[in-house]
Order: structure tokens, then C-alpha cells, then sequence
């Protein structure tokens, strides 16, 4: 048996050595077999039944919920920055900040008028690569719901992991920057079909670099038709006014 993968269904699957559409290569010390699926597929019942019980809660306060996810470097939390800059002063916002180790991104976003709760994975196994269902349930005291509206997911940096993991969001958004290449929705493409809004950032480096950003579209596209897909620059401010936008007719959706 090969290692698994889970489908949109929520189901795991694993393929046998000898298909020959599915080569992943030396499996080391990993765990196959029926054995290893029954274990994952619980860890992943779990998750999905603690996602609901965050989702319950975000909704019977009225708050809508954004899983904000990317590789690490590609520019989230300066996106973040600039969101809580423009809009902390007319929607009430708290953000769950997750990061591996230290306070540092939650550091630069405390200050901007939004609730922020740390999340740090580090007791995981050196430091788990996402969130997941449970560790934000263990974030959400660290947040007043009733006084927010909208609340902002800060997903550990990881172009893979995060993607297969409901939090109890209400919609998945993602930051994608120019400097990781064109080529990353057609490898990563898990990531680019699980979201509903790519934001494509540091357009501003465009003109020093050798990419396109209709190419990125493009890549894009053929992963995921229906996303939104913004470019911008966080640091120059091109293009927010965009994804500001889709967070005001977001936050204003009505709740459950």
C-alpha cells in the first residue's frame, strides 16, 4: 500500500505501489495499509465535528469566519496589517493568529483595533505545519465573539497541509505572491481548489522579475474557475481596495 490522500468527500484513500498514475516515491517509516487509514480517518471525523462546533459558535454569535492560508513569505500578515488599518474601524474584527513558534506577526497586528488570540503549534512534533479544528477551538476564548463580526484565521505557513483542514470557517482565502512562481497551482493544486479568494500579492515586483501575472491567472484557472482572483500589493496598497471590498460584502452576509 502508498500513502493516502483525502478527497473532496472527506474520504481517505491510499494507492498500491503498482499504479502506475500514482508514483509518490520512498514511503520511509510511514505507516500504510488499512490500519494507518483507520487512524486517519478518525483523526480527520474528529476535526470535522470540532469544525462544526467552532462554526456553531462563530454563527450563533453572528461572526463570519475567513481561513487565511499561503507558504510562508508570500505576504499574509502584511496583508492582515493593511485589512485591520483600513477596516478595524468599521467592522469588529478578531484575527487567530497561528504560527509555529513566537508572538511575532501577532506583535505586528496587536495595536490596529482587532482582537488578536495567539496560537502557537510548537507542542506538536516540532511544530505542527496548519491549524486544525481543535487548536482554534482552544483560540476561541481568547476572542469576545458576541463584540466581533468578522474573524480572520491566520493559518500557519504552508502551501499544503492547512488546505485539507476545516477550521469552521465560512470561506478559505489565500495569499500568493508573485516571487513563488508561476508554476505553483498546477503543483500545489489542493490548496488553489480548496479557496474561494487568491490573492496574488507583490504585483509592485512585477517589472524586476521574469512572470506574468495573466500566466498566474491563468494556473489559477485551470485548478479553480470560480475563485476571485485579486492582484495586489499589500505594500504599495495596489489592488486592496479589491479584497477590501470582498471582506465588507462577506462580513455582511447574513448569519446563521
Amino acid at each position: 500500500m502508498g500513502r493516502f490522500h483525502r478527497h473532496d468527500d472527506g474520504t481517505v484513500h491510499t494507492h498500491e505501489h503498482d499504479d502506475p498514475d500514482h508514483r509518490h516515491g520512498d514511503h520511509g517509516q510511514y505507516q500504510t495499509g488499512r490500519q494507518r487509514v483507520d487512524v486517519l480517518e478518525a483523526i480527520f471525523a474528529e476535526n470535522d465535528l470540532l469544525a462544526d462546533a467552532n462554526r456553531a459558535a462563530f454563527e450563533s454569535n453572528g461572526v463570519r469566519t475567513v481561513n487565511l492560508m499561503s507558504s510562508p513569505g508570500s505576504g499574509k500578515t502584511t496583508v492582515l496589517q493593511a485589512t485591520l488599518d483600513e477596516l478595524a474601524g468599521e467592522i469588529a474584527i478578531g484575527v487567530i493568529e497561528g504560527d509555529i513558534a513566537t508572538d511575532l506577526d501577532a506583535a505586528k497586528l496587536s495595536g490596529r483595533g482587532a482582537q488578536v488570540s495567539l496560537l502557537n503549534t510548537s507542542n506538536g512534533f516540532g511544530g505542527e505545519c496548519h491549524l486544525d479544528a481543535p487548536m482554534v477551538n482552544r483560540a476561541l476564548p481568547g476572542l469576545d465573539l458576541p463584540a466581533l463580526d468578522l474573524v480572520i484565521i491566520e493559518n500557519v505557513g504552508n502551501l499544503v497541509c492547512p488546505a485539507e483542514f476545516d477550521v469552521g470557517e465560512h470561506a478559505k482565502a489565500m495569499v500568493y505572491s508573485v516571487t513563488e512562481g508561476e508554476d505553483k497551482p498546477l503543483k500545489y493544486p489542493v490548496m488553489f481548489r480548496s479557496v474561494d479568494v487568491v490573492l496574488i500579492n507583490k504585483i509592485d515586483l512585477v517589472p524586476y522579475l521574469d512572470v506574468d501575472v495573466d500566466t498566474y491567472i491563468s494556473h489559477v484557472r485551470q485548478v479553480n474557475a470560480a475563485a476571485t482572483i485579486l492582484p495586489l500589493s499589500a505594500r504599495t496598497g495596489a489592488g486592496m481596495g479589491a479584497w477590501f471590498g470582498w471582506l465588507r460584502r462577506f462580513a455582511a452576509e447574513p448569519r446563521a
